[in-house]
């Protein structure tokens, strides 16, 4: 089933004769359960795309629809109530709140949404042993280590049984050992969980967890490869030579 429909999507920024086209006629679609990976170099128009499915910005024209619901057509008023309903979030910075315990980040939206409170530490101990972190709900963020707090942002991204989750660089800001264990964790939402997650990432080996990458080039897709049947290492080889083509940073091999 089609999760995520983009159609002749553009962003454009500035008036008359300076104008810059972020996005300049994207389409694609993701189908539910699929893992994709958007790649690209610095102003490739990556981080504007994820912003616009995020409904973060308004696009210029064009359509994007997520679980058959044309995004660019709610009400401004509306769109906050979408995106809690919706979508889901990982962010580099983990976005944690230091006051609230790990149990209380993950259940945060629930608690908001004042659902009733058995409930909630029902799916929190669920998602909590999942994910392999039932032993530090109790603590806080500062208490626990970088990749412990990623898989507390996973689990706060799926408390809600989102659509899709979307990614935006979420090993950015850790060390190679926490990015693979975030991306094995990633890995196990897709498999296991059965999660739809559109990932930004200028790193090969983040993009070579996925089933399918898109790169972006100008503001527009400059290319697409798919893993299909082929080992994660001969997958990150092939991106290492895409990046290369396009001209762009191939990033760390960790």
């Amino acid at each position: 089933m089609e999760v995520l429909k983009l159609q002749n999507l553009k962003k454009y920024y500035g008036i008359n004769t300076n104008i810059t086209k972020a996005v300049d006629g994207i389409s694609f679609n993701i189908d539910e359960g699929e893992f994709v990976a958007i790649m690209g170099a610095s102003g490739s128009g990556k981080t504007t795309l994820l912003n616009c499915i995020s409904t973060i910005d308004i696009p210029t024209s064009g359509f994007i629809t997520i679980g058959g619901i044309e995004i660019t057509k709610i009400k401004e008023d509306e769109l906050a109530d979408f995106r809690k309903d919706n979508l889901g979030f990982i962010f580099q910075d983990f976005n944690l709140l230091d006051t609230m315990t790990i149990e209380e980040n993950i259940a945060l939206s629930l608690i908001v949404n004042k659902e009733d409170i058995k409930d909630i530490d029902k799916k929190v101990e669920s998602i909590a042993a999942r994910l392999g972190i039932s032993d530090i709900l109790k603590k806080f963020p500062y208490e626990v280590s970088g990749g412990q707090k990623q898989r507390c942002a996973c689990a706060r991204a799926l408390i809600n049984n989102p659509k899709i989750i979307l990614a935006d660089e979420p090993t950015g800001a850790l060390d190679s050992k926490s990015s693979r264990m975030l991306l094995e964790t990633l890995e196990q939402m897709n498999k296991e969980l059965k999660a739809t997650i559109l990932m930004v990432t200028h790193d090969s080996l983040s993009a070579s967890f996925c089933e399918r990458v898109l790169f972006l080039k100008d503001g527009k897709i400059f290319n697409e490869i798919v893993k299909g049947e082929k080992t994660r290492k001969e997958f990150f080889n092939e991106i290492i030579d895409m990046l290369t083509l396009l001209g762009g940073d191939v990033g760390n091999v960790r």
